[in-house]
């Protein structure tokens, strides 16, 4: 029996890193590997509610490893070579609550 093993991601934080000239917070993106994530497809039906309610094509689904306490909300996300962007507030479970590894899910659309 085989156990259920997630890949790991790249997930694109900011990262406060100064001031400009005129006292305003820059920002730079800081990849954070994150491990044992699960990657799979959308539901079509899915796929069609968020088209209709966000005009934006949600492509795969991630389950979030519990534990994980990075904020997930319109990040950029790197996995099978590609980057993708995150869509809506992530959806948390109560982590005793719930048998396996993860708790959150999250859904991403194509990026560039």
């Amino acid at each position: 029996m085989t156990q259920i093993k997630g890949i790991a991601v790249i997930l694109m934080d900011k990262v406060e890193d100064g001031t400009d000239g005129f006292g305003k917070l820059l920002f730079k993106e800081k990849p954070i590997e994150i491990q044992n994530v699960l990657v799979s497809p959308t539901s079509t039906d899915d796929v069609t509610n968020e088209l209709n309610l966000t005009g934006k094509k949600a492509v795969y689904d991630l389950a979030i490893p519990k534990g994980d306490t990075h904020d997930w909300i319109d990040k950029k996300v790197q996995f099978f070579g590609k980057t993708w962007r995150t869509i809506g507030v992530p959806l948390e479970g109560i982590e005793d609550m719930i048998p396996l590894d993860w708790n959150k899910k999250v859904t991403v659309e194509y990026y560039g």
